[in-house]
């Protein structure tokens, strides 16, 4: 197969190592998939959300709760009182 210059073969499955993921390493996946159901997209879209309604999640557990508001505190973010 011959390329034209610029081109190049995409191959199934090739992932970027440089991708940024959404939320913190550790926040199991049934947490992500319950914040992204409720509109949550990225770390700091929580700095609009109430640690109560964040825990009532159908697959929010305390230890993602934790991690988040961990990962939020270095940035001078915190989840909503």
């Amino acid at each position: 197969m011959q390329l034209k210059s610029g081109e190049e073969i995409i191959t199934k499955g090739n992932k970027s190592s440089e991708k940024e993921e959404p939320f913190p390493r550790g926040v199991s996946k049934p947490a992500q998939r319950a914040l992204a159901a409720a509109g949550y997209t990225r770390l700091d879209d929580l700095t609009n959300a109430r640690e109560r309604d964040l825990a009532a999640l159908h697959g929010m557990g305390p230890e993602a709760l934790t991690i988040l508001k961990e990962s939020l505190e270095p940035q001078g973010k915190a989840l909503r009182a």
